[in-house]
């Protein structure tokens, strides 16, 4: 099943969203929220039976067919006519790879205002392989991802992702914050939008870790709006660590009101990221409460 709904109420790829030189120290992982253990959905002491395996195999295989195909047309397509004129196909293939590699139902819910003729950052919450996939469907928005620049090297996927523009992340850290600037202006100046996971890395229990503040230092010099994201359903498809995928979960992708971070001080930073990570964070609390009852 997909829909596709708007409503006004609730709250709410790589290591991209980076401080660049500036990046803030972290304390013992275990204190980060999307480590910790105990919560509830949390499923990294799950033992898969046989006939889990025979699932996730079998989700694997009709994933990677439609995978091939899709890819292998769309490689090509890119360089000839350009990705923006293909979006259409991208978010089809987007629904079908979600369908196909994790026999899931699909639905978005999106702010009414969330405009597709304006430019955002879309902060979405961090989980597995698929976020991409997941949200882009969502909006019909030109979203450009991030990328670190050694995964270009990576056989199919990396010449798919560079064929498509995606924004490259420098590998040393200092350089990034600069250059992932110049490239978002760019994009944002051809009237495109750009999808970005502020955690950094993946959450290992499907909660929403802390944000690192560089994506949204670069909304606020550059006068953006920020969309908070929030997917729900995706961790217990598929988690950080684990290639089993577990068929059959309600993927849910939520676009909450956009913030907007145009003038705001370096004072007002801080709680202006809290409010989006709150938001995506109350969406994806919610969803476990209602899952597992905690």
């Amino acid at each position: 099943m997909t829909t596709t709904t708007k409503t006004a109420n609730g709250a709410a790829a790589a290591d991209a969203t980076t401080d660049g030189a500036t990046t803030k120290k972290r304390g013992p992982a275990a204190s980060l929220p999307a480590r910790e253990e105990g919560h509830a959905g949390d499923w990294r002491d799950f033992r898969p039976a046989l006939k889990d395996k025979l699932a996730s195999a079998a989700c694997w295989a009709t994933g990677s067919s439609w995978l091939t195909a899709c890819v292998s047309a769309m490689i090509p397509a890119h360089k000839l006519v350009g990705a923006p004129k293909i979006d259409w196909f991208s978010r089809f293939f987007c629904r079908g790879l979600v369908k196909t590699a994790t026999w899931s139902s699909w639905r978005s819910v999106v702010h009414p205002a969330v405009s597709e003729d304006e430019q955002y950052i879309f902060a979405q919450n961090h989980i597995n392989h698929f976020d991409f996939v997941s949200m882009y469907p969502a909006t019909r928005h030109y979203k450009q991802g991030l990328e670190l620049e050694t995964h270009f090297r990576y056989p199919v996927y990396g010449p798919f992702m560079e064929s498509r523009g995606t924004i490259p992340v420098p590998a040393e850290r200092s350089e990034r914050l600069p250059a992932i600037k110049k490239h978002i202006a760019s994009e944002v100046a051809a009237g495109r939008s750009i999808l970005a996971f502020p955690e950094g890395t993946r959450t290992l229990n499907g909660r929403v870790g802390d944000f690192r503040k560089g994506v949204f230092v670069i909304a606020r010099d550059l006068g953006l709006k920020v969309a908070p994201t929030a997917v729900t359903g995706m961790y217990c498809a598929m988690r950080k660590g684990s290639l089993l995928i577990r068929p059959g979960q309600e993927i849910t992708v939520y676009i909450d009101e956009p913030v907007d971070f145009a003038g705001v001080s370096d004072e007002e930073l801080p709680a202006k990221v809290e409010e989006v990570r709150s938001a995506i964070a109350r969406r994806v609390d919610a969803y476990f409460e209602s899952k597992y009852g905690a």
